[in-house]
C-alpha cells in the first residue's frame, strides 16, 4: 500500500478543500493517506513516504505562501530526490506561474512529477475538486 502525505497551505479554505480532494482520490484508489496543514507538518516527513503532495495559494507576485510553506518547502526539497511529487493550489490573478515555478523546482530537486499540477480559481468548483481527486488517485 503506497503511503501519501499531503502538506498544504490556506487562508480562506480553498486550498484545503483541494487537499481533502486529493486525499479522497488516494484512499479510494488504496492508499494510506496523511494530510496535514503546514504548520502541524515537518519536513523531515516527507522521508517516510512515497508520494508526496504539496499545496498552496499563489501569493504575491505569483509565488507560493512565503511565511510557512516555502520555508517548510525549502526544507523538505533536499529530501525529494527520486520521490513522486504533485503539486496544487487556487489563486485569484494571473495565469498559474506561481504552480509552474514550483513544479520546476520539484523536478529541478530529482522528484518526478507525477502530473501538471492542478489549479482552482478562487473557491474549487466541481470540476477543480474532480480533478483533484483524480490526481489523488495518480499518488495512489
Amino acid at each position: 500500500m503506497a503511503k501519501v502525505l499531503i502538506v498544504f497551505w490556506t487562508g480562506s479554505g480553498n486550498t484545503e478543500k483541494m487537499a481533502e480532494a486529493i486525499a479522497k482520490g488516494a484512499k479510494t484508489a488504496g492508499s494510506d493517506v496523511t494530510c496535514k496543514n503546514v504548520s502541524e507538518a515537518s519536513a523531515d516527513e516527507v522521508s517516510g513516504y512515497d508520494y508526496v503532495a504539496f499545496g498552496s495559494p499563489a501569493m504575491g507576485s505569483e509565488v507560493i505562501e512565503e511565511s510557512e510553506m516555502e520555508p517548510f518547502f525549502s526544507d523538505a526539497i533536499t529530501k525529494l530526490s527520486g520521490k513522486k511529487v504533485a503539486v496544487f493550489g487556487s489563486y485569484d490573478w494571473g495565469d498559474g506561474e506561481w504552480l509552474r515555478t514550483w513544479a520546476d523546482r520539484v523536478k529541478e530537486a530529482g522528484a518526478v512529477l507525477v502530473a501538471d499540477g492542478v489549479k482552482a480559481h478562487l473557491e474549487p468548483d466541481e470540476d477543480a475538486l474532480k480533478e483533484c481527486e483524480a490526481l489523488g488517485a495518480k499518488l495512489a
